[in-house]
Parts: C-alpha cells; sequence; structure tokens
C-alpha cells in the first residue's frame, strides 16, 4: 500500500499512514489482503486523484515505459454508496458484479454491507471468494447452463431469476430448493440499450410461469424488472412497479409467498446525465409507497453497476504514434481550424481494451487534455486510434484537436463501466495497470457502515 501526501516523505508518509490505517483494520477485523495485493494509495488530506495521476506520468516520463493505466477512486464509490443510501432508503443495492468486477472494489462494497448481482458461476465465485454470505447474492441470469445451477445450488446461493418455463424446468432438475425470481418485461423505455429483446416476461404470461412453477414446486418469490441503459423517461420506473404488483396477486392465487422486489439496474453514473439518479429515485419512492407501502413485508432490492463506478475510474494513455496528412484545402470551419492537415494519433490503448464500451454504446468518455494546449493553437480534423493491427480499432473521428507530439498524454474521464471487465489482449495487448486510491475519510465512512451493517 502506498502513501500520497503533500508535506512529508514518502518514508515519512508510509510510517505514519500505513501503521495506523493497518492498526484500524485490524481492530475493525477487516482483511487487507485485498489492499496488501493490489496498488493502492492512502491519499492524506488535500491530495487529490487528479495529484495522483500527474504524479504517475511524471515518474513514467523518466522512463520508456509509459503504458496507459487506470486510477480508480474509491472515495467516490464510497460517496455515492452513501447517496444511495440516503435517497432510496428503502432499497437495498445489489452491486452489478459485471459492471466492474476488480476485486478492491467489489470488497470495499461488501464491506460497506452491499448485496451483490451476479451473471454466472465466475462472479458467484468472486464474491464467495472476498467472503459474502450467499443470501446477499441474487445469480440474476435467466439463461443458466445447468452445471451453473448445480455450482449455485451447492454454494448456497439460492436466488435466482427466470422468465421462461424451460428455465423454470431446469431449476427444478438441478436446484429444487432454489428461491425464484420472476424478470418481466418492461414497456418501452427510450432506453438507448433495451434489455426486452432478450429478457423478461411479458405480462400475459406470468400466471402461466407462476402455475407452472406451483405444478413444479419450485418456490417463486418476487420479481425483478429492468429498464434498460440510458433510460430517457424515469415514469418507466413506476410502471414497472405496478406491473410487479400485479404479479404479485397473481402469485396470491398460486400460494406463492411474495417477499421481494427487485428494481434491477438503469440509474446514470454521472452528473451530466439527461436524466438524474435524484428524479428516478423520487418516481422510485413514490412508486412504491402506492404498490409496496412499509409494512407490506416486501423487500426491495436494486442492481445499481454503472451508478457505482462509472465516475470512479479514470484512464491515462498516452500517444505512442502519430501520422499527418495533406489536405486539398478543404472548407474551414471556425476561426482557429486549420484546413490543410489532419492528424491521426495512435494511442496505447483502444477499442480492444478499455474504449471497448464503444461498441456497445454505452456512452463516449470525457476526454481531457494532461496539458492544457494553448488557446491560440490552430485546431486540425484528428481522429484517435488504439494500439492494435485492427482497422476497425478506431476510437474517435473528426475532432478538431490541436497538434500533439508523440509522447502526450490524454486523460479520459468516466471509464469505469463495463470497460475493464470488457478488456482482452488482442494482438498481445495487455488491459492498462489499474492504481486505486481513497482518503482516510473515507475508510472511516467504510468502517462506520462496517460496523451498522454487522450490528443491524
Amino acid at each position: 500500500m502506498n502513501v500520497a501526501g503533500k508535506s512529508q516523505t514518502a518514508a515519512e508518509q508510509g510510517t505514519v499512514f500505513t501503521r495506523n490505517f493497518v492498526a484500524l483494520f485490524h481492530q475493525n477485523k477487516v482483511t487487507m489482503d485485498y489492499i496488501q495485493e493490489s496498488d493502492f494509495t492512502m491519499m492524506e488530506e488535500g491530495f487529490t486523484v487528479r495529484d495522483l495521476i500527474d504524479k504517475i506520468i511524471n515518474e513514467a516520463s523518466q522512463t520508456e515505459e509509459r503504458d496507459a493505466f487506470l486510477v480508480g477512486d474509491m472515495e467516490e464509490v464510497v460517496k455515492k454508496h452513501l447517496h444511495f443510501l440516503k435517497t432510496l432508503p428503502r432499497v437495498k443495492p445489489f452491486y452489478a458484479v459485471k459492471c466492474n468486477n476488480v476485486k478492491p472494489l467489489v470488497k470495499i462494497l461488501a464491506e460497506m454491507g452491499s448485496g451483490f448481482d451476479c451473471a454466472s458461476k465466475a462472479e458467484i465465485e468472486l464474491i464467495k471468494e472476498i467472503g459474502v454470505n450467499p443470501e446477499r447474492i441474487i445469480y440474476a441470469n435467466t439463461c443458466k447452463q445447468i452445471s451453473s445451477i448445480k455450482f449455485a445450488a451447492n454454494s448456497g446461493v439460492q436466488m435466482m431469476t427466470f422468465d421462461n418455463e424451460l428455465e423454470l424446468v431446469k431449476v427444478s432438475e438441478n436446484h429444487p430448493k432454489a428461491k425464484m425470481v420472476l424478470r418481466i418485461a418492461n414497456k418501452d423505455s427510450n432506453s438507448s440499450n433495451d434489455m426486452n429483446a432478450k429478457f423478461g416476461a411479458p405480462l400475459n404470461t406470468c400466471r402461466h410461469l407462476l402455475e407452472t412453477a406451483k405444478n413444479l414446486n419450485i418456490e417463486v418469490i418476487g420479481v425483478s424488472f429492468h429498464v434498460g441503459i440510458g433510460c430517457l423517461d424515469p415514469q418507466i420506473y413506476a410502471q414497472s412497479i405496478a406491473d410487479a404488483h400485479l404479479v404479485f396477486n397473481m402469485a396470491s392465487e398460486f400460494q406463492h409467498k411474495m417477499t421481494l422486489l427487485d428494481i434491477g439496474g438503469g440509474f446514470p453514473g454521472t452528473v451530466e446525465a439527461k436524466i438524474s439518479f435524484e428524479e428516478i429515485a423520487a418516481v422510485v419512492n413514490s412508486a412504491l409507497d402506492t404498490y409496496f407501502p412499509e409494512g407490506s413485508a416486501v423487500d426491495v432490492i436494486a442492481e445499481p453497476g454503472r451508478y457505482y463506478v462509472l465516475s470512479a475510474f479514470t484512464l491515462a494513455v498516452n500517444i505512442i504514434a502519430k501520422k499527418i496528412v495533406q489536405q486539398d484545402a478543404p472548407e474551414s470551419h471556425g476561426e482557429r481550424n486549420n484546413p490543410c492537415k489532419s492528424a491521426f494519433y495512435y494511442l496505447n490503448d483502444g477499442i480492444y481494451g478499455t474504449f471497448s464500451r464503444l461498441l456497445f454504446l454505452c456512452g463516449y468518455p470525457k476526454l481531457i487534455f494532461h496539458k492544457e494546449p494553448s488557446p491560440e493553437q490552430p485546431l486540425y480534423m484528428s481522429s484517435l486510434w488504439g494500439p492494435t493491427c485492427d482497422p476497425m480499432d478506431q476510437i474517435a473521428e473528426h475532432l478538431y484537436l490541436p497538434e500533439l507530439c508523440i509522447g502526450d498524454w490524454l486523460l479520459y474521464y468516466n471509464v469505469g463501466a463495463y470497460t475493464i471487465v470488457t478488456s482482452s489482449t488482442f494482438n498481445g495487448f495487455h488491459p492498462p495497470h489499474i492504481h486505486f486510491a481513497m482518503s482516510p475519510k473515507a475508510w472511516e465512512d467504510v468502517l462506520l457502515l462496517k460496523r451498522r451493517f454487522e450490528q443491524a
């Protein structure tokens, strides 16, 4: 574990902060394994994540190895968790592991009492490995392999989703003690990534599915839905909660004891989103009061993913190559734009790495120059490319940028969701190294939340 600060030497910082925080963790019976195994920086007051990025870049610039890297701001994750609990007080988060599965992140969420939405055997293994009770896991995948169903059964994971009759038959034969959650389809939510094409049972099939479960002696305990990514209409949450209430009523006809409502994910991860988290929360809270009021003996969970991690991770990439192409005097757009040439910049991360999210239409990360260029510099039509030999490995095109140099750094904010998990080693390029950072105040919040969770 590293310690970053501005007023002490590295040795002094390590002596003061490492000893105190190791002792603090041991006093509170919190394992340090996931910290000691990671590149983790404890930042003293006044030292920001951007300071840490600058420090890493300055050190890398003294060498020839100027590899791309990520910085995960775990304090941002803690703040998001606290805000979630405050804004949706009746909803317990079950973090969507598929969104970002790095161990320090999921371990910190576990310490704060989060549950987990797992979609595969490997994700269940990860969450079990960090010591999470299987009661805090929902196997939220409606199309499961038989061997994975058996693994969940042997691991003590009982909650799992379904949306069709054949899935019920598989579960009845391989995990008869499962507690099933019926995933229903949503009406059109105008989401950028609609889930209904692949998942969810239409309302007119739910009564049959509930009856089938009863005949197979399979317990159905609740209903789930997911409005999709980039939802533009928060009222779809209210409509889906109302639909879930109808299914609860159907379930009573077949003596299913319904105790769980899972409102899924789709929550925005940045303040720039067209629909804010607070707007969605207001709609959800009102709908819960109407259809599942307090005292109704129904637990409400959600599956936030990008909400927690999108804004918590920053990518630093280096320009490793450059090509200038002379133009035949095209039209100029704007006073600073120079039409005489265009620039191709090749970065040491691309579509097969952190930028893989672009393939899934999840939005474009925010680009920042590490060294802010002069406002007087002319702008050239530019394109950004990844390091592989695939001509499809293009990050961006038609950008008007000042002329950049080989060795310059670019920063991308909001890269925490569906980036690390979808990276590959195509062409032998490995995903960027991840540095984690947090302040002492955030650690104290983690410990406080851990104690509250254990006492609840």
